[in-house]
């Protein structure tokens, strides 16, 4: 018994080391998502910072800034769903798919 929970043990310890790396790994990715034919572009890095936000002068419309601050909101989210999309996979690849026990947070 207390050489499985050795093994065990020293296993989570990789896996802590594995997400370290991953998670600097995924902070220097970036993520780019566009909205209205390309009339909002937003460039989101892997920590969900905004590196980026493009907005086509055609897509302002002074009578309608509502859209324009829809499109923003649209084009934020669809990014930080591909870093989650990103992270989700990068953890499914760590722990082989394996759930993790309740209340065990990850460093990302």
């Amino acid at each position: 018994m207390m050489r499985n929970m050795a093994g065990m043990m020293k296993k989570l310890h990789g896996m802590q080391e594995r997400l370290g790396s991953l998670q600097g790994e995924l902070a220097a990715l970036q993520f780019t998502a566009e909205v209205g034919g390309g009339a909002v572009s937003v460039v989101m890095n892997g920590d969900n910072q905004l590196a980026a936000l493009k907005i086509n002068p055609d897509a302002v419309d002074p009578d309608d800034i509502e859209m324009l601050e829809d499109m923003i909101c649209l084009a934020m989210n669809n990014a930080q769903k591909q870093v989650a999309d990103k992270k989700a996979a990068m953890l499914k690849d760590v722990t082989g798919g394996m759930p993790l026990p309740p209340g065990m947070n990850l460093p990302f």
